[in-house]
């Protein structure tokens, strides 16, 4: 009888009988992938092109009784399991190397009801996606910055965006989420029904199930905002960022802020000012003109916009299949010697596509009560992010050395927390950063959830919580 050796959960391999696989293939709507198939290549890629694992099978699901299936067939063979949704997590958590990859990119539907102002997405959807139908009626809700990024992830890690400020994080505007447990059962999760697992689906990542659907409040939102960005010189950015620092300290709740190293297309490095007002347009163009006045910049382009290309603004510059390495941490402030080490680092960036961002948080985001989800950094008024970006291989070290040099100097001004989408692998934060990015008093809680909804750690390719705590 013919076999397949596929990786266990556990470091070892098991022995599967390929009528097994073959008897699952057909339960299912979807497909599977092995190495040979056609489209094996392709659905292993990610948006990180350092990772390149090989899945001993690829499960491509096409609704929730397919991932009940993979997620059954997993478990009874101790298998090492991989979910992809979007499959844009810089860490590469998506696919695994010889286990079972579950695919849920196929499922991409996205309803929206405007009567009730709701709308539920697949948990392979992309917030592309979601933006294109709930946009159909003027309505949306706290999402990504980049349209590729899978609507799953990013919620389950908190989901930071550019209506934070006014709306809150993606997890504060979810109703429910359907989910298929180790054991194999699709439950429902809200404040109804299983309210702890919903409390741990909104910043605990995917650590307690695959989430085939996602139900969320809409707001009213565009379909033009007066958005767009300011370019300036390094020489001058001292005295740039202190403005904007202070300048989004006293804006409304409806503005969403951010600060970005980057660099032109003609080769120049310049900080960009990024702002998304979600209002009136003129109330819009009011409330930054002081910001836009205040030094000439190089490049002006705000004007109104309509929201969906205000979600895909750095589509360009963070394209699929570069080899991408981030590093971050909330900040406590900004003061001037802050602002001062930032530049110096964004000076010494090895690629023109490497970045960094400081993303201003507060507003609604801030007055949602702690206890309410997973993520515990509402008190934290920026946000971090360093990525290193490159094409070639024989780079690698170069630009992760930059990102982890600039994040150490970055650290007398940081908080101890970090935004769990944003973390690299365990081997590389160490042990104690998923902890700090669960927050503070809240890992005690989410271990009694992981024990009640996988106690074998069946799903532990993320930011893992192992059952029997941190070793």
């Amino acid at each position: 009888m013919s076999v397949l050796e596929i990786a266990t959960k556990d470091a070892g391999v098991a022995t599967v009988d390929l009528a097994a696989v073959e008897a699952l293939e057909q339960d299912l709507r979807g497909t599977i992938l092995r190495p040979t198939s056609a489209d094996y290549d392709q659905a292993r890629r990610i948006w990180n092109g350092m990772i390149d694992r090989r899945p001993a099978i690829i499960v491509r699901c096409a609704g929730a009784s397919d991932v009940v299936a993979a997620v059954n067939f997993g478990r009874e063979h101790d298998l090492l399991i991989a979910v992809r949704g979007g499959g844009h997590n810089v860490a590469g958590n998506a696919v695994c190397d010889g286990g079972l990859m579950i695919d849920l990119s196929g499922m991409r539907d996205v309803h929206a009801e405007p009567g009730l102002r709701r709308a539920r997405a697949g948990g392979g959807a992309t917030w592309g996606d979601f933006d294109a139908e709930t946009q159909l009626f003027g309505l949306a809700t706290t999402g990504g910055l980049i349209s590729d990024t899978g609507v799953a992830g990013l919620t389950l890690g908190g989901g930071i965006g550019w209506l934070t400020r006014s709306h809150g994080l993606a997890c504060d505007n979810l109703i429910s989420v359907d989910i298929v447990t180790a054991k194999g059962q699709r439950v429902t999760a809200s404040e109804e029904d299983n309210p702890d697992l919903f409390w741990g689906l909104k910043g605990g990542g995917g650590n307690f199930g695959i989430a085939t659907s996602f139900e969320f409040q809409l707001h009213p939102v565009g379909p033009l905002l007066f958005a767009g960005m300011t370019l300036y010189p390094l020489e001058s950015a001292q005295e740039i960022l202190v403005h904007f620092r202070d300048f989004m300290a006293g804006s409304s709740d409806e503005l969403g802020g951010l600060a970005g190293f980057t660099t032109t297309p003609d080769g120049q490095p310049v900080l960009a000012l990024i702002g998304v007002y979600n209002g009136d347009l003129s109330d819009g163009e009011a409330a930054l003109k002081p910001l836009r006045d205040f030094r000439q910049p190089l490049l002006d382009t705000f004007a109104p916009t309509p929201y969906r290309k205000i979600q895909s603004l750095f589509d360009a510059g963070t394209p699929p299949g570069l080899r991408y390495y981030w590093k971050s941490s909330f900040l406590d402030g900004l003061p001037e010697d802050g602002l001062a080490t930032v530049i110096s680092q964004a000076r010494k960036r090895p690629t023109p596509n490497c970045k960094i961002f400081l993303e201003f948080m507060g507003g609604a985001c801030a007055r949602f009560p702690k206890e309410a989800a997973v993520f515990d950094h509402r008190d934290s008024p920026f946000n971090l992010l360093i990525i290193g970006a490159w094409q070639d291989q024989d780079q690698d070290e170069t630009n992760r050395t930059w990102a982890r040099d600039t994040w150490q100097a970055m650290q007398p001004f940081a908080s101890e927390g970090v935004y769990v989408n944003y973390l690299g692998t365990e081997s590389d934060e160490g042990i104690n950063r998923i902890p700090a990015a669960y927050g503070a008093g809240k890992y005690e809680k989410l271990l009694g959830l992981k024990k009640k909804y996988d106690p074998t750690n069946l799903f532990r390719m993320n930011q893992n919580i192992p059952p029997e705590g941190a070793s």
